[in-house]
């Protein structure tokens, strides 16, 4: 995700960052992007995968989103969108993303509709969510940790458009009435009383 050039008549050394071969002067963020710089790995090349994998080997410095989730390519192109905001714009990069006139690629696009669904995903999930509030929570070393409700009882649900947004299904715990206990999919907490506020978890 980051390229190292030079400014156009100047003698000072500018750090250029790619971000999905959008590329951005960051000479600003000097301190971040230049030797021993917490993202100088991205120095001279695209490599918007580490963005996300945390890969900073050479095998993961690489353009390629390929095999990633709706919601990771969200992330990168999120990240994209927090350079065009906060560096100077500088151009394309000619390559996976751009053609040689500068024009998306249908690599591009894809990725481009992938992170949209992803968007639209997660706000279906919220207001879905929204209409069941989910669980208080808190959690130390010595106690270890608890969830409880102020209305209602703490139950574990899956979250479907997980499958959709990360490829995995996860849980949430939320508050449901008594009357809305015998709901397919509700699992109680080991350990704790079918009708308990609180759970040890």
């Amino acid at each position: 995700m980051v390229v190292l050039g030079f400014k156009p008549n100047s003698r000072r050394r500018s750090r250029i960052k790619s971000s999905a071969s959008s590329v951005f002067d960051v000479t600003k963020g000097r301190s971040h992007y230049g030797p021993g710089g917490g993202y100088h790995h991205f120095a001279g090349r695209d490599a918007s995968r580490a963005f996300i994998s945390g890969n900073f080997t050479g095998d993961g410095l690489i353009d390629s989103l390929h095999g990633l989730s709706s919601l990771e390519v969200k992330g990168i192109v999120d990240w994209r969108k927090f350079y065009f905001e906060r560096y100077r714009y500088v151009g394309k990069l000619v390559g996976r993303y751009h053609d040689s006139q500068g024009n998306p690629t249908k690599y591009l696009k894809g990725v481009e509709s992938k992170a949209k669904r992803a968007a639209q995903l997660e706000e279906k999930q919220k207001i879905e969510e929204a209409k069941i509030p989910s669980c208080n929570s808190k959690w130390s070393q010595e106690e270890g940790g608890e969830v409880w409700c102020e209305t209602g009882y703490p139950r574990l649900v899956k979250r479907p458009v997980d499958i959709a947004l990360t490829g995995r299904v996860s849980q949430r715990c939320a508050c449901y009435k008594e009357d809305e206990l015998g709901k397919p999919g509700l699992v109680v907490y080991d350990g704790c009383d079918y009708l308990s506020k609180v759970c040890r978890v």
